[in-house]
C-alpha cells in the first residue's frame, strides 16, 4: 500500500530521526515552554517574535504556526459577544404570501408605524385580521418596545379569542427585534397562537399591513 520494499520498511525502524524531526521537536519544546510562560496568551505571531527576536532562534512563522497547530497550542481568544436571537430561528414564514382565508381568527398579520407630532415621535402597533380586514388590536407608545406590540397583540386575543383560544391562529410579522421578544412570543405561545416572520427586508411578506399604514399616513395622519 505504501509503496516501499521490505527491506527499506525494516530499515526505518532502525534508522535515526532525520534532522528535520529533530529541529521539529526542539522547536516545539521551546514554543510549549514559551506558550506556558505566557499563560497561553501568545498566538504565532508572538510566538515567532519571542522566538526570534527574545531567544534567536531561525524560525519561519508559518512553522511555529504549524508545530503549534500539531501540539494543540490554541491561543486565548477574546470573549464571545451576546448575540441576540435570530427571528428566523423563533419563527418561519408560515403564509408565503398568502393572506387570503375562509374564516375570522385564522390570520392575523402586525406591524408597526411611526408618524411625527408636535411633542415628538409616536408609535402606533396594529393587529389586523385578513378575513375581515378589521383592526382587532392596537396600541400606542412613545417608543417602539416590546410592550408596544405585545399591548396590541393582548388587545386582540382578549377581542377575538378570549379566555380559551382555539390554537391555530396565525399571527404574521416582519422580523423585527420587538416581534422576536420574549414578551411577545411569550404571549403568542402561551394563547395558542402559531407565530410567522417574513423574509428579511422584503416588504412583500407583510404587504397587507404595509398597504393598511400606507392608506392610514395619506388619508388620516397626514392630515
Amino acid at each position: 500500500m505504501l509503496a516501499v520494499s521490505e527491506a527499506g520498511f525494516y530499515e526505518s525502524g532502525k534508522r535515526a530521526p532525520s534532522e528535520r524531526s529533530v529541529r521539529h521537536s526542539m522547536l516545539t519544546d521551546l514554543i510549549t515552554q514559551i506558550h506556558a510562560e505566557c499563560h497561553g496568551i501568545y498566538g504565532a505571531r508572538r510566538v515567532h517574535a519571542e522566538l526570534t527576536i527574545g531567544r534567536g532562534v531561525q524560525v519561519g512563522h508559518g512553522q511555529v504556526e504549524l508545530l503549534m497547530q500539531r501540539a494543540g497550542l490554541q491561543v486565548i481568544s477574546r470573549r464571545k459577544k451576546w448575540r441576540r436571537i435570530k427571528p428566523d430561528t423563533i419563527a418561519t414564514d408560515l403564509v408565503e404570501r398568502d393572506v387570503t382565508r375562509s374564516g375570522p381568527n385564522q390570520l392575523w398579520v402586525t406591524d408597526i408605524t411611526e408618524h411625527p407630532t408636535r411633542e415628538g415621535k409616536v408609535y402606533c402597533c396594529v393587529v389586523l385580521d385578513t378575513y375581515s380586514r378589521r383592526v382587532v388590536g392596537w396600541s400606542i407608545d412613545a417608543s417602539p418596545t416590546a410592550a408596544l406590540v405585545t399591548n396590541a397583540l393582548g388587545m386582540a386575543i382578549d377581542a377575538r379569542l378570549g379566555k380559551r383560544p382555539e390554537p391555530g391562529t396565525i399571527i404574521h410579522s416582519d422580523q423585527g427585534v420587538q416581534f422576536g421578544s420574549w414578551a411577545f412570543t411569550r404571549r403568542a405561545k402561551e394563547s395558542g397562537l402559531l407565530a410567522s416572520m417574513g423574509s428579511i427586508g422584503e416588504c412583500y411578506d407583510n404587504s397587507m399591513i404595509e398597504s393598511f399604514w400606507s392608506r392610514m399616513q395619506v388619508e388620516l395622519l397626514d392630515r
